[in-house]
């Protein structure tokens, strides 16, 4: 991979400037904390050189002056929302992340289940937490939110959620996806501070868009392509270009959202408009409020350039799955047809969309391409051995280890007793070996198979490989590519007209 990002140089600037502003609110620092904390694979995707867990290491730089709050909206838990990168809820997810930030020394103080009705499986999410014996603060919807400020900071509004104790000078308040409530979670935990005596402030730690990049970058742009589906909009910040005259990007809900802030901001602490310390003093544009420096650390341009085309026809792609399952509209699929209109972009310019689809043409089964480190392009299709994944990632090792095409890793004394399992013991009508299940009879046969020993090590070498698949993978296959980290995308096409697919 060319670089085109200082990941080090990243870490320590963004430190700085959290610190930076730790001191210019002179009080505690709300830090709302947008994006993926570990595993930011869209951020290491469109800036070439992205450490994935960046953020997370910036955070143990402070680990002596801040906590973590953990956001989950009640709505996503009830309507179990799937992170689409690791295919589990955002329920599990906020777990695994607590697991993972008290795993590097990290305090977690709390998780506040936003926006809760009373909804069933919110509320058995949160039994089933307190049971663990964590600590879980209820927050309901707010009311007279976003026009009644008198009502919103009042004892009816903010007041009305549960204050969270925090001791540290800086409180983290994150969440596994957006929409969960974060900002409103910081806003009522500075009201609280306020009414008990303390000084607190706000700042948002967003990655994306990235203020001073053109509106129209490709790294901006790929940003609209991953949100496509919550009609996210990248915009000039119009209230920096009036306050400095100078150009930023911010995107629309914070700009929509920004004179609203900025009002409760100012209720919340009455008599410091205007003071050195007032958080709503020191904020004249939405961009004023963040603290990204990612656009800093930018080594080579066109490199980055290129790389966030690359991951647009990636959302293209993910963007057009969703739509065939039902789970986006169709305008979603429209909003990243234009942004690729934009740019001068097509499906074809992702290398391996054409070897794919010309060998379906050929062989008439699924296939899946799969792109090697050097460039090398290898297929693999579908048989009633194995799945069309699986073909393909065999192929891919062989190429890698110099084993021959014709050389057989797995002997079929493995293969046999599995597909015996699967179709007499367990039921299951399509016995092919899909690509964990191949992947373990490889490692069963690596213990006495030097040729498929060296296959199996040549394994790390697909992260980062880009692939394709002529149809939507089923569960297994989709979830087992993620974990060999294959950038994988797939047509928008069902293999079979069976419904349950899966």
């Amino acid at each position: 991979m060319t670089m085109g990002f200082d990941s080090g140089l990243y870490i320590k600037t963004q430190t700085e400037q959290i610190l930076k502003r730790l001191r210019l609110v002179s009080g505690k620092l709300y830090l709302e904390f947008g994006g993926k904390l570990f595993d930011d694979y869209h951020a290491a995707r469109v800036l070439p050189g992205f450490d994935v867990n960046a953020k997370v290491k910036l955070l143990e730089c402070l680990k002596d002056k801040l906590e973590i709050m953990i956001c989950v909206s009640a709505k996503d838990i009830e309507n179990s929302k799937i992170r689409g990168d690791f295919g589990i809820t955002y329920g599990m997810d906020a777990l695994r992340l607590i697991d993972n930030l008290r795993g590097m020394g990290l305090t977690v103080s709390s998780i506040v289940l936003t926006q809760f009705e009373d909804q069933p499986n919110a509320l058995a999410f949160y039994n089933s937490i307190t049971k663990r014996g964590e600590r879980i603060t209820l927050h309901r919807p707010t009311r007279g939110y976003p026009t009644d400020i008198k009502r919103i900071v009042s004892a009816e509004g903010y007041g009305a959620n549960p204050y969270v104790e925090t001791t540290m000078p800086i409180v983290v308040v994150t969440a596994p996806g957006p929409s969960s409530g974060k900002l409103a979670t910081c806003l009522s935990q500075i009201y609280h501070e306020y009414i008990r005596g303390v000084k607190a402030g706000y700042a948002k730690f967003e990655t994306f868009p990235i203020w001073n990049l053109p509106l129209k970058h490709p790294v901006n742009l790929a940003y609209e392509a991953a949100t496509a589906d919550l009609n996210d909009v990248n915009m000039i910040d119009p209230f920096h270009l009036e306050a400095y005259e100078r150009t930023a990007v911010s995107y629309n809900r914070d700009i929509e959202a920004f004179p609203i802030l900025k009002s409760i901001l100012s209720k919340i602490t009455p008599g410091e408009a205007g003071s050195n310390g007032g958080t709503e003093a020191i904020y004249r544009s939405p961009t004023d409020m963040g603290v990204n420096m990612a656009g800093m650390c930018i080594t080579d341009d066109s490199v980055v350039r290129g790389a966030a085309v690359q991951e647009i026809i990636r959302r293209y792609y993910r963007t057009a799955c969703d739509y065939k399952q039902g789970r986006v509209d169709e305008r979603a699929v429209v909003r990243v047809e234009m942004i690729m209109s934009q740019l001068g972009i097509k499906k074809e310019d992702r290398a391996v969309v054409k070897p794919a689809l010309l060998k379906e043409k050929e062989k008439g089964v699924p296939v899946v391409s799969l792109e090697l480190p050097g460039g090398a392009i290898v297929t693999g299709k579908a048989s009633e051995l194995m799945t069309a994944p699986s073909s393909a990632v065999l192929n891919a090792i062989k190429e890698l280890s110099g084993i021959s095409d014709q050389m057989r890793l797995i002997s079929p004394v493995v293969i046999e007793p599995i597909q015996s399992l699967k179709e007499n013991t367990l039921g299951i009508k399509k016995i092919s070996l899909n690509l964990e299940e191949i992947l373990i009879a490889l490692c069963i046969c690596a213990a006495t198979n030097p040729m498929a020993e060296a296959a199996v090590a040549a394994l790390d070498s697909l992260k980062n490989c880009e692939a394709h698949s002529t149809h939507i993978l089923p569960h297994a296959d989709g979830g087992m590519m993620r974990k060999l980290r294959i950038n994988l995308t797939s047509e928008p096409d069902y293999s079979t007209k069976d419904l349950f697919y899966d």
